[in-house]
């Protein structure tokens, strides 16, 4: 966004609060001046029970990972992530449809026309485009294996993810997947339910940072937003490990105009304190 977007922006828009929530969570709410910063699975959870609040079951999955929340009496009974195999996320399924060359918007419809059944290995992002390039090989129109590819993805989530776990309607597809229509039908078919998609779908989780920022602005009178003059700032970020003790913490530190403003990603606590100097 340009800085003369950013001063339109500041005459135009009032900002309550600030939440940050996601892997970059602790980088923007430095940056940007948070009011909370919460973990994924608090925000998705807050944003599903605010528009759906009888939701039970959270399946989420986004452009990097996947993940599952069960919801019991209003509060997290329980949940799973995965963060390790890219099988399955929003940027494999974008890598597919590129290779077949089909818009990603158009991919998950294209599920709903197949006529064969076709069974893709889903357990591995390799296996799986390997697969599929051995059924088109085959003759096996696009249809069928994309249709195979929703089901084996969906398949894999729930033999890993929800495994062992009790999933109760209603169940809330969040995470920009959910736009993909062969994979939520792919749900359904595995669940037997429906499965609700939410207007805002694909920033769930950003929607309840801010819910969570709301409240907490509402209980302190006053936001930590740092104003849109931040776009003037130049942030830098630089990292090291400390070898002071077996941990060897990587810890990773962020610069506003060459001023240390934060650091994070000690187990001891020791490196939040900004007067302590590391010596290589």
């Amino acid at each position: 966004m340009t800085k003369k977007a950013l001063d339109d922006m500041g005459q135009k828009v009032k900002i309550s609060g600030v939440g940050s929530t996601g892997s970059g969570r602790d980088l923007a709410s430095v940056m940007v001046g948070a009011d909370v910063v919460k973990n994924e699975i608090t925000a998705h959870a807050v944003a599903a029970l605010n528009f759906i609040p009888d939701v039970k079951t959270i399946l989420e999955i986004g452009g990097q990972d996947s993940k599952i929340i069960l919801i019991r009496n209003n509060v997290i009974s329980d949940f799973a992530m995965n963060t390790v195999c890219a099988a399955g996320t929003g940027s494999f399924l974008d890598r597919q449809a590129a290779r077949l060359g089909i818009p990603i918007e158009e991919f998950g419809k294209k599920a709903l026309n197949s006529k064969t059944k076709v069974r893709i290995a889903g357990r591995c992002a390799v296996f799986a485009e390997s697969d599929m390039i051995h059924k088109q090989q085959l003759g096996y129109s696009q249809e069928d294996i994309i249709n195979g590819l929703c089901e084996a993805l969906v398949r894999n989530y729930l033999n890993n993810l929800a495994k062992g776990k009790e999933i109760l309607s209603p169940v809330v597809f969040q995470g920009g997947v959910a736009a993909n229509v062969g994979i939520k039908k792919a749900f359904e078919n595995a669940l037997n339910c429906e499965i609700y998609v939410p207007e805002h779908y694909n920033v769930m989780g950003a929607l309840g940072a801010a819910l969570l920022a709301k409240k907490e602005v509402e209980n302190t009178g006053k936001t930590n937003f740092l104003g849109f003059e931040i776009a003037d700032s130049n942030f830098k970020v630089s990292g090291f490990e400390c070898d002071h003790c077996p941990n060897v913490c990587e810890v990773v530190g962020i610069y506003k105009d060459d001023e240390l403003s934060a650091r994070w990603g000690d187990k001891c606590g020791k490196w939040k304190d900004l007067n302590v100097q590391y010596s290589f």
